[in-house]
């Protein structure tokens, strides 16, 4: 029976050791509209990750740690993590130059020189339109169709990618599907105060929760759901719930 205590004393001791921390928190606009696909990168470690849908995000990371924030057409961001508090992080639009326009010939003041110096040319008028013309037309089916023997490509109804297949959910969603499912009265049963229930799931994904699954067709099955209750039974002792910032 000592054995056995000493046993599993030593594996919860072992996970909690080696539990990935996580900064996690929420991208904005000046007019506080979600931002999603922002890239997150975390200065020390280079690790990046991209916000979903709701600029929700989670990156690997600790207590002093610099979060870099960058975004297509929005200035740059950088905030540390100071607490374990959701960071919340708002971009501005970048200003924009216009391009400076050169006049190479002004006006002479007489209307048949500046007429035929702004006026382009009969011809490269006649080119233009004929161009138009010829690009409105629709092209004869039977120049683009396949020669005898020609492989063509099989055209199907769905999108099709190469590469890396991307997760129909995230941690964040998997995490706002969790709290839906259990209900808010699960987690006041365990004495997670409300504040601190989304740190409480993020700290049982962190001690190994299996969700790729879960993440990869963005489906959670009543096993699931029991297999992290296991997990939440397992961990519970060893949670720790973060200081709230004064």
């Amino acid at each position: 029976m000592k054995l056995k205590l000493f046993f599993l004393f030593s594996f919860f001791f072992f996970i909690s050791i080696n539990a990935q921390d996580y900064i996690f928190g929420k991208v904005v606009s000046e007019g506080h509209l979600e931002m999603p696909d922002v890239t997150v990168i975390n200065i020390r470690t280079d690790e990046r990750v991209a916000t979903n849908k709701d600029g929700h995000f989670m990156i690997s990371g600790r207590q002093g740690d610099e979060l870099r924030f960058v975004k297509s057409g929005y200035e740059r961001s950088a905030k540390k993590a100071s607490t374990d508090a959701p960071l919340n992080v708002t971009l501005t639009r970048a200003a924009t130059l216009i391009q400076e326009v050169e006049i190479k010939q002004g006006l002479t003041g007489d209307l048949k020189i500046d007429s035929k110096n702004m006026n382009r040319p009969k011809k490269v008028e006649k080119l233009i339109k004929d161009l138009d013309r010829y690009i409105a037309q629709k092209s004869d089916p039977r120049v683009l169709a396949a020669r005898p023997g020609e492989f063509v490509q099989p055209v199907t109804k769905g999108t099709f990618s190469l590469g890396k297949v991307k997760n129909k959910w995230d941690d964040v969603d998997l995490m706002s599907h969790l709290i839906s499912a259990l209900g808010p009265q699960y987690f006041e049963d365990l004495k997670i105060e409300k504040s601190q229930i989304q740190h409480f799931i993020y700290y049982i994904f962190a001690g190994g929760f299996e969700r790729k699954t879960i993440l990869k067709y963005g489906y959670c099955s009543d096993a699931d759901l029991m297999r992290f209750q296991r997990a939440v039974l397992t961990r519970i002792s060893t949670y720790k719930a973060p200081q709230a910032s004064k």
